[in-house]
């Protein structure tokens, strides 16, 4: 089969760009014929919101010969991508949709290609934005109506999509692991790697800081936990950090809250999950985690809130404890892990991990798709 894929690829950094590079590599191994096309332009600068959209020379990022094509502010370019993707003749056509910000340029490549015949993928990680837009809802149905197929990763993505889409053709896959990041550090090395007590129990909050992850919470919960308990943020805050600073500041527990606000490198990634003994996400919305993926490589156990598909993710699976989004349930949970013993958790971790291979992902969408 001739699979053309149309997002985010190197040099384009971050887990969408990962995820896609993996699906690349899978599809081919497979023995498809698979041609990436990216962004010439993916956000103009005024509009994204962190240092850099590229890979930095520490991140273990994956190169995938790509044609930079599309630019989304110009739409003169969803003409030109649509026909350099036609020439290509593929059986299917492939896109990743995360923010309402994609939907007209993609809405029109995949307009063009459906009517010559291509079916036309989404693989869908949030149908409906954390933090919603009066304009979003209108855009995803404008491109979901140019999709024949879409794939979901959680029920509450799944719900959002038939909503907005009641005719929708979906299949629900898991998300499988990102497993490219390399082994793990033995623990107390990976500690003194990054700065941390090597005698404490050590949790992580991991990834891009923005109101709807409850950093803020989590940092009260620390006000919860005695003083054999210490913390690690390591993400990149999109927005005003200065909230997070002021309550940190202010607790009781901040000698024992490490802040890593910037963006985190993949070459920095194996030491840091190598370092906790939990991952913590305190959400207050959510759909699913791309996070929880990277914490199932390394065997990290997990506490996090029940909002969003995290609940059914976690409880099913027996990988982690779920909690209230409140700072002394987050404690409660987090201390439970650590008193049911994390060996339980781990082992419940690599009995899931057997469930999540990109093989079978990617076999799944080729089934799905005939």
């Amino acid at each position: 089969m001739r699979i053309a894929l149309l997002s985010t690829f190197y040099p384009f950094r971050g887990g969408i760009a990962q995820f896609n590079a993996l699906l690349y590599k899978s599809l081919e191994k497979q023995g498809h014929e698979v041609k990436a096309y990216t962004f010439s332009c993916q956000y103009p600068p005024v509009l994204f919101p962190g240092k850099t959209q590229y890979v930095t020379e520490t991140d273990k990022a994956i190169p995938i010969d790509s044609e930079a094509v599309l630019n989304t502010v110009n739409p003169l370019s969803y003409e030109k991508t649509a026909k350099e993707i036609l020439k290509w003749k593929p059986d299917v056509l492939v896109m990743k949709y995360w923010m309402s910000f994609f939907a007209p340029s993609l809405s029109y490549v995949a307009k063009r290609l459906k009517k010559k015949g291509v079916k036309t993928i989404c693989i869908i990680d949030n149908a409906v934005p954390h933090e919603p837009h009066f304009f979003d809802k209108p855009l995803a149905r404008l491109f979901f109506r140019q999709c024949t197929h879409f794939i979901v990763m959680s029920e509450v993505v799944r719900n959002d999509l038939l909503r907005l889409c009641p005719e929708a053709n979906e299949r629900l896959l898991p998300h499988p692991l990102y497993d490219h990041f390399g082994e793990p550090v033995e623990q107390t090395a990976a500690r003194l790697q990054t700065g941390l007590n090597p005698d404490k129990k050590t949790l992580l909050f991991f990834g891009l800081i923005r109101d709807y992850k409850g950093l803020d919470i989590l940092i009260q919960a620390m006000a919860f936990l005695d003083d054999s308990y210490q913390l690690l943020v390591a993400g990149e805050s999109y927005g005003d950090f200065g909230k997070y600073r002021q309550l940190i500041e202010t607790s009781p527990a901040r000698s024992r809250i490490m802040v890593w606000n910037r963006y985190i490198s993949d070459g920095e990634v194996p030491a840091l999950f190598s370092a906790a003994d939990i991952l913590v996400l305190p959400y207050k919305s959510a759909t699913q985690s791309g996070v929880i993926p990277v914490a199932y490589h390394f065997e990290v156990p997990i506490v996090a809130t029940g909002v969003g598909n995290l609940k059914d993710t976690i409880e099913t699976a027996g990988t982690g404890i779920v909690c209230r989004p409140q700072a002394e349930s987050i404690a409660e949970g987090i201390r439970k892990i650590f008193s049911e013993g994390k060996e339980k958790f781990i082992a419940n971790i690599r009995t899931e991990k057997k469930n999540l291979s990109w093989y079978g992902f990617a076999q799944a969408l080729i089934d799905f798709s005939q």
